[in-house]
């Protein structure tokens, strides 16, 4: 069964090609400044260097890594989860085959998506405040669309989309689980810092 507190910081790795030879040093800096986990998001990498650069995050962290949209990639690098997106094989599709213990989440930004998110283990609902890390990502729905969206399933909810340690503690308190962050993390020339000072906005 899923644990509520690996999703308090989900630290969301950037795809910046020039950066991937220090990424999995800048996401072990981000675990020691308090990230609970970590999702491998590489829209641009190959599958096998996808599956690589999960297994060297794996082997700096101790905290699960979930890696975005592929499950296959995911089981081949032996992570603990996949987060699926709408355009993404469907969550009760991964339960056929995936073990047990196997982590799912998926997105919800909209009610077109409620069918497949309520099958997953918890759900990323988003964007919050807008995202310009997702060219895909829709129109920010705002506090209050979080919490609609939120109060129609049953799993952890965690608030994406534009997130930094300003608007971190706003969220928590409006119901969510935990937040996930790309540019507030991996923007930064130093993402400990920045992510101990998420973490501390929402008492983590």
């Amino acid at each position: 069964m899923l644990d509520p507190k690996i999703l308090r910081l989900v630290a969301i790795t950037d795809d910046a090609e020039d950066r991937r030879a220090t990424l999995a040093d800048r996401v072990a800096a981000a675990v020691r400044g308090g990230a609970t986990s970590v999702q491998v998001r590489l829209k641009s990498a190959t599958s096998r260097e996808v599956v690589e650069i999960t297994r060297a995050i794996m082997s700096r962290v101790s905290v699960p890594v979930i890696v975005n949209d592929r499950a296959d990639i995911a089981l081949a690098a032996g992570a603990a989860g996949v987060h699926v997106g709408e355009a993404d094989l469907p969550v009760a599709a991964i339960r056929r085959f995936a073990p047990a213990d196997f982590i799912v989440g998926a997105s919800l930004g909209s009610d077109a998506e409620l069918a497949n998110a309520k099958e997953a283990d918890y759900v990323g609902i988003g964007p919050v405040y807008g995202s310009d890390s997702k060219s895909d990502a829709g129109s920010a729905i705002g506090v209050d669309g979080f919490k609609r969206l939120a109060a129609l399933v049953a799993h952890p909810a965690v608030a994406v989309g534009g997130i930094t340690a300003a608007r971190a503690l706003q969220i928590t308190v409006a119901g969510a689980a935990g937040v996930a962050v790309i540019n507030a993390i991996f923007k930064t020339d130093d993402p400990e810092s920045a992510t101990r000072a998420i973490a501390d906005a929402i008492g983590k």
